[in-house]
């Protein structure tokens, strides 16, 4: 497996930011009410990502390790700076709905995780995909648990799309039942709690289910001892 499958692998699955790491929980908690919501945050995180790794790799010989850690934090910042104008430009009612989240993206631990631990010991092209493959992981986390939140809570999929979209995706929001009464366990936070604990357990168990598969048992090993004679 080459260098692009591996780190593929780990921001995906393996090491994913959100179900195993465990990172960055308070965002994705707190605005995975809608799939709209979890893919706009999904994709500001991947681009602060993105910029804030190549920096890191381009800087890293000349950062003295004393103060690595609030350069880093300060080049995160300043990512997380234009994301933040450039919605408030294009899509200022996504902006709105996901407030104080998107400045607090310099608070992400996957973020400055993966520039201490990756971004600041390898090359700028390898931490620019890590980056990328760190983000789409989080984003996928964040719009499967924003689908099942929204599903429950409202009967809808890809509701507010036109906020992130433009007008025009008006007509993507699915309605897949009407109710009267939104189940308010799925829209409130405890909601999201519970539904990241599903996901954790149904990754858990489909890994244990492929390492069955996978690994066979041992077969006992049969030994074979030669004997040396010497005729005189």
């Amino acid at each position: 497996m080459n260098q692009y499958q591996e780190l593929s692998w780990q921001g995906l699955w393996k090491n994913n930011p959100a179900i195993v790491q465990l990172l960055g929980l308070c965002p994705l908690l707190a605005v995975t009410m809608t799939v709209i919501n979890g893919l706009g945050l999904g994709l500001a995180t991947t681009l602060v990502l993105i910029g804030s790794n190549c920096t890191v790799s381009l800087v890293r010989n000349w950062v003295p390790n004393e103060i690595r850690i609030p350069i880093f934090v300060m080049v995160i910042a300043g990512f997380v700076t234009v994301v933040q104008l450039l919605m408030n430009a294009y899509t200022f009612s996504l902006y709105e709905a996901l407030g104080i989240f998107i400045p607090l993206i310099v608070t992400n631990c996957a973020i400055i995780g993966r520039a201490e631990a990756y971004a600041s010991k390898n090359p700028v092209k390898y931490a620019a995909f890590d980056g990328l493959m760190m983000g789409l992981g989080f984003t996928i986390v964040l719009m499967i648990l924003g689908g099942m939140r929204e599903l429950l809570g409202s009967g809808t999929l890809l509701s507010g799309a036109n906020l992130l979209f433009g007008e025009w995706a008006s007509v993507l929001t699915i309605t897949v039942f009407e109710t009267e009464n939104p189940f308010l366990l799925a829209i409130l936070p405890p909601g999201a709690f519970l539904g990241m604990g599903f996901l954790i357990a149904f990754k858990n168990a489909l890994d244990k289910r492929v390492e069955s598969w996978v690994v066979q048992p041992e077969k006992d090993k049969i030994v074979q001892r030669a004997r040396v004679t010497t005729e005189s």
